[in-house]
């Protein structure tokens, strides 16, 4: 199977960059536990998205905070089964770079994926109904937190096994190509999978067969509960560059600034051709819910809400001339909707047993050749 061999013209405008002022370089691999990760501090520049657009971004990561800060007391008091990670402060992310994709555009997600689920239009109630285990969810109540899925929206799924999304992601583009649509695939992935060679084979591919594949990286300093200078000893910029694919970094907490250059990204990798954007923000909670964090350095801590992306949005929508009283109601609008799908979700159904078996196992064959 041979892809076309011609490229994207536009790679001009994705070649690697240096970070804008303030965004932190990639770290000194120090071999100690108390390495920083990505919570410097950006230097104020103007806005360049119109209000409008700024204000649904804005929406959308309170969207996805609010209903992660939810599921974070659901989860204590018992009514979510099973493990849930968290991505509070990584929400501009998710934010900006489902912005820039189409509704016919589909992304593959982590076990940190609650973000990407909701930013990419997962149906809010529908998305509590699963995690909760419920029969009305999106998978029936079997998918719960790390296996989120609706192909209606284009979310692939999130995926417990690191890395393991973007061969998702691949497979998903080159269907794309084959079939001559114009879609395009965001794969996001954690800084901790850049030690994972699955990476570095989807990198080849997408980049042999000029994949209209978005690699996207949260780089949030750690790989579950060591930094990531710990685990990897290159960077997302050099691999990029081994394999030919235009790279840019931006500061992961500053969701215009995503939103930009997912943009640009987007409508390279459309015209055919592997993009790369490394988005270095901060993780607030631990790996998982009920992570102690006793491996983090307290200094590193206290620094996260300097750099929170929410209260920035909010601080650009007010120099843009949106008044308290009108972020206050959009504020509200969220938590109704919130404790909306919460309520939903209660009342709900648990899947029977048969429910819960299908599919798990395959039906014995009938064929001549069944055992063969």
């Amino acid at each position: 199977m041979k892809a076309p061999a011609s490229g994207p013209k536009a790679m001009a405008t994705m070649a690697a960059e240096e970070p804008s002022e303030g965004l932190r370089k990639p770290a000194a691999r120090k071999p100690n536990r108390t390495a920083k990760s990505n919570t410097s501090s950006v230097a104020k520049r103007p806005a360049e998205l119109p209000k409008d657009a700024l204000l649904d971004l804005y929406q959308t990561m309170l969207l996805v905070r609010r209903a992660e800060q939810r599921l974070s007391a659901l989860f204590a008091d018992g009514e979510i089964p099973g493990f849930i990670h968290l991505s509070i402060g990584q929400e501009a992310v998710a934010a900006g770079v489902c912005q820039a994709l189409a509704a016919q555009d589909s992304i593959a997600s982590t076990h940190r994926g609650h973000g990407h689920s909701l930013a990419k239009g997962v149906d809010l109630e529908a998305f509590f109904l699963e995690i909760m285990g419920k029969r009305e969810g999106i998978c029936g109540g079997r998918g719960g937190s790390m296996h989120v899925a609706d192909m209606a929206v284009g979310m692939l799924g999130a995926n417990g096994i690191v890395g393991a999304g973007l061969s998702l992601a691949l497979g998903s583009a080159l269907a794309h190509q084959l079939r001559r649509e114009r879609r395009v695939v965001a794969a996001f992935f954690g800084d901790g999978a850049m030690a994972e060679g699955l990476l570095h084979e989807c990198l080849n591919l997408a980049a042999l067969w000029k994949l209209p594949l978005l690699f996207v990286c949260e780089n949030n300093g750690w790989s579950e509960f060591s930094p990531t200078s710990r685990q990897f000893a290159g960077s997302l910029e050099g691999l990029a560059k081994t394999f030919g694919i235009p790279y840019r970094r931006v500061d992961g907490n500053d969701v215009e600034a995503v939103a930009l250059a997912a943009t640009a990204a987007v409508e390279v990798a459309r015209g055919g051709g592997p993009q790369a954007l490394e988005c270095m923000t901060g993780r607030v909670r631990g790996h998982f819910e009920g992570d102690p964090q006793r491996y983090r350095d307290a200094e590193e801590l206290a620094q996260l809400p300097k750099i929170d992306p929410i209260p920035r949005a909010a601080a650009r929508l007010r120099a843009l001339k949106v008044s308290a009283a009108a972020l206050q109601e959009l504020s509200e609008k969220v938590d109704r909707r919130i404790e909306a799908a919460v309520a939903r979700g209660r009342q709900g159904t648990l899947p029977d047993f048969q429910e819960a078996l299908a599919d798990v196992y395959t039906r014995p064959s009938t064929s001549p050749r069944a055992g063969v």
